[in-house]
């Protein structure tokens, strides 16, 4: 039965704590497939413009070019309305031609919050989570989660110093990047002119 990982996220930008993690998760997990899925109109960040989702599928497109065993999914973008997880599951597990094992990544924070997410017991019927705990701890389930039985999987995610939020942030002042992304992604960026004030 193959092994398939979803691993979503805005992107915005994909640095290089989100390859980590997908590399961590590919392995640790012995997934045949890890499929990295941008958000569309993610309902849980509604703060925040989004850069376009061209762009955002672009980075990550570059990002990932060398990896055989990663496969961007872009139904979200392609979506009307919220991206919900459970639509995206759903819609995958329906595609796909024979039974396999899914596995939902996510961090320890999502996972604190895991309740709030739209249709979550569902999500906990059809995938295996694989949390990337915090360096040195177990991740924890809120309550209503805990009470649930469901299959988790801990990846072990060294303590990385990267958010996409600190690279628009260093953008903005005119601050470099190297050291948070890849070379294709921080080329990208700077030929568009992405992320500054």
């Amino acid at each position: 039965m193959r092994r398939i990982g979803l691993y979503g996220g805005t992107f915005d930008p994909v640095h290089n704590a989100h390859l980590a993690l997908a590399k961590l998760a590919r392995d640790h997990l012995r997934l045949d497939e890890l499929r990295l899925v941008p958000s569309g109109v993610p309902w849980q960040k509604q703060s925040r413009v989004l850069t376009p989702a061209a762009d955002r599928l672009a980075m990550l497109t570059l990002a990932v070019a060398d990896e055989p065993r990663f496969v961007i999914e872009s139904c979200e973008l392609q979506r009307a309305g919220p991206s919900y997880s459970i639509d995206t599951v759903r819609e995958l597990q329906a595609a796909e031609a024979a039974p396999a094992e899914w596995f939902l990544v996510i961090g320890q924070d999502q996972y604190a919050h895991f309740s709030s997410w739209h249709e979550w017991q569902a999500l906990l019927h059809l995938t295996t989570l694989a949390v990337a705990g915090r360096a040195g701890h177990e991740p924890r389930a809120p309550d209503d989660v805990a009470a649930l039985p469901h299959r988790i999987v801990t990846l072990p995610l060294p303590a990385m110093a990267v958010s996409s939020s600190e690279v628009r942030e260093r953008l903005a002042r005119g601050a470099g990047i190297a050291d948070l992304v890849p070379p294709a992604v921080a080329r990208y960026i700077d030929l568009n002119h992405l992320y500054r004030n």
